[in-house]
């Protein structure tokens, strides 16, 4: 109807786990070809594995003949046979690939608190080094000195990090004076690029003219106990 949001498809098992896609289109053609809308990188995964469709009554998915199967709530699908999806219907593909459909009201603000993956603002995994932003996993992975740099500035909880401190967290094994302004601000300058990826529409780290940066008033969520360094 006028004024809803996409209905989506959440990975939740396989190497693309945690991210999701609004189905914002009338046909998405899932599978392992480039020239797929959602392209899954599992070797187990056809080509064109499945498609799925907007009709009028609703959304349908169709397995397009793969070599090993398209499963709805652990039930196979014949092949080239549309079945009509359902909020919180489970699709697995080759087995090695789940996602979850969720329609277009479940995507609505509901009263209770969303899960992980619908979460806004940013959630930091510090013992997976993983990082989420508006329920988009950052992916590639930020690379470690990106990642140590990000954490040390939610640690901060939107209080500025001088840029001692920040090297001295990124780079701890560095001497604080061998490591130039320079290195800093281009390191910084690719972790602003890095999430912009994501969320173009916001600028997470903000510079405070001689004192440092800090993260933006988004909210923020912080799991788990880093990895030993």
């Amino acid at each position: 109807m006028p004024g809803a949001e996409a209905p989506m498809l959440v990975i939740t098992e396989g190497q693309l786990a945690g991210h999701r896609w609004p189905i914002d289109q009338e046909v998405l053609l899932i599978g392992r070809s480039e020239g797929c809308d959602l392209v899954l990188p599992e070797r187990q995964i056809s080509r064109q594995h499945a498609r799925l469709r907007r009709e009028a009554d609703g959304y349908y998915i169709e397995d397009l003949g793969s070599k090993n199967g398209t499963f709805i709530n652990g039930q196979a699908l014949p092949p080239f046979v549309p079945h009509r999806l359902k909020d919180g219907d489970e699709i697995a593909l080759a087995l090695c690939v789940r996602m979850r459909f969720i329609s277009a009201e479940a995507t609505l603000p509901l009263e209770s608190p969303p899960v992980a993956w619908l979460s806004q603002g940013l959630i930091i995994d510090r013992a997976a080094r993983r990082v989420w932003v508006n329920g988009r996993e950052v992916d590639p992975p930020l690379s470690p000195a990106q990642f140590r740099a990000l954490e040390r500035l939610a640690l901060a909880h939107g209080a500025v990090v001088s840029r001692e401190e920040l090297v001295g967290y990124i780079w701890p094994e560095e001497d604080p004076r061998g490591v130039t302004e320079q290195a800093l601000d281009a390191l910084i300058r690719r972790l602003r690029e890095r999430l912009a990826q994501v969320d173009p529409g916001r600028d997470y780290i903000l510079t405070v003219r001689g004192h440092g940066f800090r993260l933006a008033d988004v909210p923020l969520q912080l799991k788990g106990q880093p990895e030993e360094r």
